[in-house]
């Protein structure tokens, strides 16, 4: 098998170790070569130990490139584990991967990342697994974008810890405390980049009319208030309440498009609102002219959401980045393993693995963003003619 994924529970960190490594070596074909791209995740049991962990996956399976981190929680093959020990390993025939440890530092001009590397024309995708504490995720985004419009960024806010220097990221044979560890892909495998958002627009779409940075004063010539209103006062009850425990501002990201619909809008949060103006504050830059919609979001909407992205669509395999806020914090303890199960269900039991994050990466319209409360999937398939 081109791709392998393993997860084990046990509590002794150099027995979760073996077990994965022996999981990934019985499903590898031993006739191949090295893997090219081994990623490795644990959670906060075993955070200290990642480095003797990362060792013996180096020693037992060779991979030309290892990534990895510490999380609060993980993802291995179909199931999700949640707030306690485990271990969970992804490794590839993904052809040349190029690891990179990114760092920020400060200018006169605002954060700088520094450690990119050249990134060729025909790379299909960046991996990035970032300390929240110490690295500018936007800043990155915003310079790949401009760099390498297109080229998918997936990946997330590794969370491990309370604090800098509680996290720990894995390159190699380095482990490190701050910035970004990323890999490059290269052209021998296409990578899908599906972002589940978990939410519905409700009413219609509106037109930003005046705002002031984050703050929308009016939509369609109206206070944004009142047009929530408005909406509210025309939705059934059970959405109506679904409004009241959390609104969502999306905003369409291609202008060009004559309808809109899922996966169309960038979803940010409602942050509050002011009776006495009338205006609306939002988790981003609004600008005059943007065309939105308010939207919702629960665990029906989250599934939903999913299974139409990830729905009819193949791969070898996939790595899920999902938000800490989801897993049985969203879908309840009687639905573990929503996320993780759901897109193996759909991939045929393609190899499957990643973590739950405190923001996560991937593009929306073409261009790469960090969100909350989403599931962010690099679908990978390995290219015949590579």
């Amino acid at each position: 098998m081109t791709f392998a994924a393993a997860l084990s529970e046990h509590p002794d960190l150099a027995q979760a170790t073996g077990e994965v490594i022996g999981q990934v070596l019985e499903a590898l074909d031993p006739t191949e070569d090295p893997p090219d791209l081994a990623l490795l995740f644990v959670t906060p049991p075993h955070r200290d130990g990642v480095a003797d962990a990362a060792k013996a996956v180096r020693a037992a399976l060779h991979p030309a490139t290892l990534v990895g981190c510490a999380a609060e929680s993980i993802v291995g093959g179909a199931r999700e584990v949640e707030r306690k020990a485990a271990v969970s390993l992804w490794v590839g025939h993904t052809g040349p991967a190029t690891p990179v440890h990114l760092r920020a530092v400060m200018t006169p001009d605002g954060p700088m990342v520094t450690g990119l590397p050249e990134i060729a024309g025909d790379a299909s995708g960046v991996v990035v697994l970032v300390d929240p504490f110490s690295f500018p995720a936007d800043v990155l985004l915003q310079r790949l974008d401009a760099d390498h419009p297109g080229l998918p960024v997936v990946g997330g806010m590794a969370l491990a810890g309370r604090g800098p220097g509680d996290n720990r990221l894995v390159l190699d044979d380095r482990v490190v405390t701050e910035g970004a560890v990323a890999v490059v892909l290269g052209p021998s495998v296409t990578v899908t980049a599906v972002v589940s958002q978990g939410c519905r627009p409700i009413g219609h779409p509106l037109i930003v009319t005046r705002s002031d940075g984050s703050v929308v004063h009016e939509l369609a010539g109206k206070p944004a208030l009142e047009r929530l209103g408005e909406l509210a006062e025309d939705l059934p009850e059970d959405e109506r309440l679904l409004l009241y425990r959390g609104v969502q501002f999306g905003r369409v990201i291609d202008e060009h498009k004559a309808e809109f619909g899922r996966g169309d809008f960038l979803i940010r949060s409602v942050m509050g609102g002011d009776p006495q103006t009338g205006a609306i504050q939002v988790g981003d830059r609004i600008e005059v002219g943007a065309t939105t919609q308010f939207q919702v979001r629960d665990a029906d909407a989250a599934d939903e959401d999913l299974r139409q992205l990830v729905g009819g669509k193949a791969a070898d395999a996939a790595l899920l980045f999902t938000c800490n806020g989801r897993g049985t914090n969203l879908f309840g303890a009687t639905h573990p393993d929503h996320d993780a199960a759901l897109i193996t269900t759909s991939l045929d039991g393609a190899p499957v693995a990643g973590m739950f994050c405190a923001g996560e990466i991937g593009p929306v319209g073409g261009h790469n963003f960090l969100h909350g409360f989403t599931a962010s999937i690099a679908l990978l398939t390995r290219r015949a003619d590579r």
